[in-house]
């Protein structure tokens, strides 16, 4: 049987591993997990751009998840605006019908835009349509509903998510809801 090893290479190999864990970490790990690179060698061997965030279809919201569904009449030859106050990347899930054929319109007004502008997503005629919507900006977002029949009709709109408010344009007259304003938990 052999031999244990003796304190001095033990003290021997104890100190070769640390200086081979002390060059990892100055040499590889620093530079691709923390994008610090005190020697370079992270830059000559490519990796200093793995510490930058990545891409990711995970994003998190400061506004709290909230739903609204509000029924919004119109008689023949009438219209009406719903939009969202949303900031810049938040995301609304929607669902709007109506018991008859509406001309819509999904804008946009970026804060701070001239006034009149808006910036159309999509346009169209029809009875219902749903989906998810990303707000590119913050501003105000949401529909333009009009009825160009000739019998009253309803509006059914459902939506989820990141929106603390909500304005109502009609006749000319402007209708604010506020959802409240506590951070997500």
């Amino acid at each position: 049987m052999k031999a244990p090893p003796g304190p001095r290479r033990i003290l021997l190999a104890s100190a070769t591993a640390l200086a081979v864990a002390a060059a990892l970490l100055l040499t590889l790990i620093l530079p691709a997990e923390y994008g610090w690179d005190p020697l370079g060698t992270g830059r000559a061997l490519g990796l200093t751009g793995m510490a930058q965030d990545q891409a990711t279809a995970l994003h998190r919201h400061a506004r709290r998840w909230r739903e609204d569904s509000i029924t919004l009449p119109l008689a023949p030859f009438e219209s009406v605006e719903y939009k969202y106050r949303l900031d810049a990347g938040a995301v609304i899930l929607y669902r709007w019908r109506v018991d008859g054929e509406v001309v819509y319109d999904m804008h946009a007004e970026p804060d701070g835009a001239a006034p009149g502008y808006a910036e159309s997503f999509a346009r169209s005629r029809g009875p219902a349509d749903s989906g998810s919507y990303t707000a590119p900006f913050t501003g105000i977002h949401g529909w333009f509903w009009q009825n160009r029949g000739e019998r009253p009709i309803t509006v059914q709109l459902e939506t989820r998510g990141f929106f603390d408010s909500a304005v109502e344009l009609r006749d000319g007259r402007v209708f604010e809801y506020e959802f409240g304003t506590a951070a997500q938990p």
